[in-house]
């Protein structure tokens, strides 16, 4: 397991559900502000999702509302995605493509078909664009600034990557 998910495993078991779940939906919410994946929320309008973390024995009632995503006011799911938490971080993480992890029966999706497909299909084409996103949240001038950093940032990380992966060590 790796080690931001056990002190979030944790933190699963012990704080109510609701409050994960408005805290989470707050977080994606401001995570796809610029981002071309808000746009196809509009065709889950009025959907509910349920994400079942069996190993926390937690769930996470979303409602998918205006484009955004908001804690259920109950809870009835037009859809439940079922997995353990190193598959739901595998997928948040991109390090597990969802159709491998659903191949594998990791996770698993039960309820309306039709919403479950696309919601699965939506996974797929997962893309994340900082740059989109800090136009977005950012005044122009700050977001050059940040996103120049990134790329520095990046640069050096793939750098160091290539340096420790060819380096050897020899005793």
């Amino acid at each position: 397991m790796y080690l931001v998910q056990k002190p979030f495993l944790m933190s699963l078991r012990v704080i109510p559900d609701k409050i994960h779940t408005q805290l989470i939906s707050s977080c994606i919410n401001h995570l796809l502000r610029g981002q071309e994946l808000k746009k196809r929320l509009w065709e889950l309008e009025g959907k509910s999702v349920c994400i079942n973390i069996k190993d926390a024995q937690t769930r996470f009632h979303f409602l998918i509302q205006g484009g955004h995503l908001k804690c259920a006011p109950n809870n009835i799911s037009n859809v439940t995605i079922t997995g353990n938490m190193t598959d739901f971080w595998q997928l948040a993480t991109q390090k597990e493509d969802p159709d491998t992890l659903f191949f594998r029966r990791s996770l698993s999706i039960e309820g309306e078909t039709e919403t479950g497909v696309h919601i699965k299909n939506i996974m797929d084409s997962l893309e994340y664009d900082w740059d989109a996103h800090f136009d977005e949240v950012l005044l122009p001038p700050v977001a050059r600034v940040v996103k120049h950093l990134a790329y520095k940032a990046c640069s050096l990380n793939e750098k160091y990557q290539h340096r420790s992966s060819t380096s050897s060590f020899s005793r």
